[in-house]
């Protein structure tokens, strides 16, 4: 520790150079306040306020999110929109003002809409900043006080009580039943009970019992702590510090996308450089090879590309959120359908995160299991399988016993409840220590009636204490001779003081423990006395209570249909081996390997951890480190990984993770904003159909692709085809179809037909086949080929058209080559509509996913048909686009000629097998 000044406050040590080494939790008391110059007395308020100047304010740094200008400046950074730049830039200085116009609408429209929907991203920091802004009870010039939690400072003695939130890193001075929830910082999915004595060096940050972290909250009992960390040095601080070396990983679309945009841009760049040395070979002028060199890059760049892509993801967006999964950035739609590995947090994700009584155990041998949901009174007991309408007497006892030892009470909904307490609803709330709340719940479930049983406060009690491991209450009794107490307590504490000594009991006890759950021993005693001393044989054992935090219904067939998409899910958390293995066992996370636990990821290096990870499905007692380096060793071994948390321990992982699924309803701000879904139900089984639909989304951005590149292939094949071998006329070629043309069959006839391929049905199976390896380009061998031959196909259409109906002088028949033209555009159109409808399904026939499914296809085609009409005889759009009217049967014609895809493309799946 440095920074603190030379003068000491009085009543301090100094400590020795042997312990300045020793961390917070293993020093002594006296040894923590030789190293913060501090004493019992807490320091006064000059030398606060000279520590403040020293340390700085208790808040986490604010690191700024992206500005709007770097977030705008992101979506021009695509090798497709270097292209239509470059092109538009060239047109511009050829005088070619309408193509240069239109080719900058398409990039800004697209800008514009990924910025939309980018904005929001850069926030987590600034969530966990917010968790510790609270007062605090603090001790200066020896008197209590309060003050903002940001002017505290190391040295600073500082008072806890249930309810209140800790507000930096402090080491305990006293403690009296003081519990922490700590689950948002570690993942345990229970109170940790609190003590002032050092624990050894190497204590995992689960079990620094000496410690209370910022950020987390008091549940129970109340205390004193001297301030150790404050800001970006606490626990809280470090976690920050993790987030800020999170890089920020691109998802499997982004790259697949970007590999595509630099593929095409290459090639038809080339493609281009080769024209524009063939076109001054024929004797073009320089500007007019220029120009045509430009046509043939608007018409095989996909302009429309983007804005198919975006509109996709945003309406996969919107899709998802009305199954309860809010996605906060567009990419992340497409990413969770590709994902290999899901990566979950046990406590409130996979579990409910409420305790639940699941076994009751009397020394007659009895066994009752309680069924029931949540804090509801609703639910049954079973003994030997049949259903307990009255529980035997000493199971009544036993509950009845849980429920009078209790610190908790239970408190209904708002403008639920009518005082009785059988009669209360499901939603309640647990106020005090989650475990005695399951214990009042049992007891309810049983019959017992809680507002009659507990309407009297105790004659006394004697508060648990994580020294003791157990508490005392005496109830009130008119009957004095009679009277009892009742105590409740860790098996370890309350066995030995059991009469007789009970070894099916203690067998019991192993049995529950190895199942992963918490057991907890009911005894009595005669008298009213609630003093600390247990004589041995001075207690009647009641029973033993055994409790989980239950798995959630759902999600043993969520994770099942995980596995049968061959999606492998792991469960890290930070609580007990044992119980993260019962309850993965439970929902049937089973791996190759046995738990692996914090300690074993620390001791390892990066490239064995990457070798070990891949055959272990669950993990333990990790800290926001290890989740950390789990998430990157699976992303080393190729792995497309989620990771689903929501606490603050798991922001850094979620930030780290290809996708980031936080809970939205127990979430903490910080994992929310770390992470690219938010689900809104906390529901575990919701990313089944999250995966299901960013499956969709891929498949339907590849049908978009299939569809709309063999467009560019034609038409950049009908320019290639003129500048080779058409005539010249006034030192340009004569085209089938004009630039300005190109660029309404890219902009207006392929995306009012793409579009719908965004909504369209899942394809059969989509659930039943593996993800696709993380580096598959977007356009597989079976893609590429059709690309071509289909674009052959389109281009030698409109080729043939365009010859058989040209005047032989086109200088001298404008009007006939302009209807030439009207007839090859019209063509290519028809063809695009017969080939859409073959687009419906990548492999199997369009009649498997029914042939009016996706009713968006037939209002894309008529809103085609309707454009096509009007680019034909509208005389304003005639001399936009130099086109003019065509006859009926030139209409027909037309069609005739763009139904030629049908059976070409249908032979194809059928020799392919209907498969990739």
């Amino acid at each position: 520790m440095t920074g603190f000044g030379r003068d000491d406050p009085p009543g301090t040590v100094t400590g020795s150079a042997e312990t300045e080494d020793l961390p917070w939790h293993a020093a002594s008391v006296s040894e923590v306040f030789a190293r913060t110059r501090s004493g019992a007395e807490g320091l006064s308020a000059v030398e606060a306020e000279r520590r403040l100047a020293v340390h700085g304010a208790n808040t986490l740094s604010r690191r700024r999110g992206p500005t709007a200008w770097s977030v705008l400046g992101r979506q021009f950074t695509s090798p497709l929109i270097y292209a239509l730049l470059i092109s538009a830039g060239v047109a511009f200085v050829l005088g070619e003002l309408a193509d240069a116009s239109v080719v900058l609408g398409v990039v800004v429209l697209n800008a514009v809409i990924g910025f939309v929907q980018e904005y929001r991203a850069g926030r987590a920091i600034q969530a966990l900043a917010q968790m510790i802004a609270e007062p605090a009870t603090v001790l200066r010039d020896r008197r209590w006080g309060r003050t903002g939690a940001d002017d505290l400072v190391p040295g600073d003695v500082v008072a806890v009580e249930a309810g209140s939130r800790v507000v930096a890193d402090m080491r305990l001075l006293r403690a009296d039943g003081l519990r922490v929830d700590e689950s948002a910082l570690t993942g345990e999915s229970v109170p940790v009970d609190k003590a002032t004595e050092a624990v050894p060096t190497t204590t995992e940050l689960a079990e620094r019992r000496s410690l209370l972290h910022g950020g987390t909250l008091v549940t129970a009992g109340s205390g004193e702590a001297v301030v150790v960390e404050t800001g970006d040095r606490t626990e809280l601080g470090r976690i920050s510090g993790l987030l800020g070396e999170v890089q920020d990983t691109q998802t499997p679309l982004t790259r697949a996308i970007a590999r595509l945009g630099t593929t095409i841009t290459k090639t038809i760049a080339a493609v281009a450089v080769v024209l524009l040395g063939v076109a001054l070979l024929r004797g073009y002028p320089l500007a007019d090879a220029v120009l045509a060199a430009i046509a043939l890059a608007v018409a095989a760049i996909p302009e429309g590309l983007p804005a198919i892509v975006t509109i996709a993801l945003a309406v996969g967006v919107r899709r998802m959120a009305r199954r309860r999964a809010v996605v906060r950035e567009l990419p992340a739609v497409e990413t969770l359908g590709s994902t290999s590995t899901i990566c979950t947090d046990k406590t409130g994700t996979l579990t409910r995160n409420e305790m639940m009584v699941r076994r009751a155990w009397t020394p007659d041998g009895a066994e009752a299991q309680f069924e029931g949901v949540g804090y509801s009174p609703a639910g049954r007991i079973t003994l030997d399988g049949d259903t307990v309408d009255e529980p035997p007497a000493g199971l009544r006892e036993l509950l009845v016993a849980g429920a009078l030892a209790n610190e908790a009470w239970l408190e209904e909904p708002a403008g639920g409840g009518d005082g009785d307490s059988r009669g209360a609803t499901a939603g309640r709330a647990v106020l005090g220590d989650p475990t005695d709340g399951a214990l009042l719940v049992a007891a309810e479930r049983a019959g017992i009636d809680l507002e009659q049983l507990c309407h009297r406060p105790p004659q006394a009690v004697l508060p648990f204490d994580s020294a003791r491991r157990y508490m005392v209450s005496a109830p009130r009794s008119p009957a004095r001779a009679d009277a009892v107490s009742y105590l409740k307590g860790a098996p370890e504490a309350l066995l030995p003081a059991v009469d007789p000594a009970d070894g099916e009991a203690a067998r019991a006890v192993e049995r529950y423990a190895a199942a992963g759950q918490r057991v907890l021993v009911v005894a009595r005693r005669p008298g009213q006395a609630v003093d600390e001393e247990l004589a041995a044989g001075a207690l009647t054992l009641l029973g033993l209570v055994a409790m989980v935090d239950p798995p959630r219904a759902e999600v043993v067939d969520a994770v099942a249909a995980c596995h049968s998409a061959g999606i492998d899910v792991k469960m890290i958390t930070g609580d007990h081996a044992a119980t993260a293995a019962a309850i993965g066992r439970e929902l049937g996370i089973v791996g190759e390997r046995p738990p692996m636990t914090g300690a074993e990821i620390g001791a390892l290096s990066d490239d064995e951890l990457r070798d070990r990870a891949a055959g272990i499905a669950v993990f333990a007692r990790v800290a926001p480190e290890h989740k950390l380096r789990l998430v990157k060793a699976l992303q080393a071994d190729g792995a497309v990984t989620a990771m689903t948390g929501d606490g603050v321990n798991d922001a850094p992982a979620l930030r780290q993770a290809d996708i980031g699924v936080a809970m939205g309803v127990s979430g903490t701000a910080a994992a929310k904003e770390a992470a690219d879904i938010v689900l809104g139900d906390d529901n575990f089984a919701t990313l089944r159909a999250a995966v299901e639909e960013g499956r969709r989304v891929y498949d339907n951005l590849v049908k978009a692709l299939v569809f709309a590149l063999p467009t560019n292939v034609g038409e950049g094949l009908v320019v290639l085809a003129a500048v080779l071998a058409f005539p010249i006329v006034a030192g340009q070629p004569v085209l089938p179809i004009a630039p300005v043309q190109i660029l309404w069959i890219n902009l207006v006839a392929t995306v009012s037909l793409a579009l719908p391929l965004a909504v369209e049905v899942g394809e059969p199976g989509l659930m039943r086949r593996p993800p696709r390896p993380a580096g598959q380009p977007l356009l597989s061998r079976w893609v590429l080929a059709r690309t071509v031959y289909v674009g052959v196909l389109m281009a030698a259409v409109a080729i043939v058209l365009f010859l058989a109906t040209a005047p032989s002088d086109p200088a001298a028949q404008p009007r006939e080559l302009a209807a030439a033209q009207t007839l090859a555009v019209t063509s290519v159109a028809f063809f695009q509509i017969f080939y859409l409808l073959l687009c419906r399904t990548l492999h199997a026939p369009v009649r498997s996913v029914g042939l009016v499914s996706n009713r968006m296809v037939f209002v894309g085609i008529g809103v085609l048909l309707l454009l096509q009409a009007a680019f034909v005889h509208l005389p304003f759009m005639q001399a936009l686009f130099g086109t003019t009217s065509l006859a009926l049967g030139e209409w027909v014609l037309a069609a005739a000629a763009g139904a030629i895809v049908l059976p070409v493309v249908v032979a194809e799946k059928k020799l392919r097998g209907r498969a990739d």
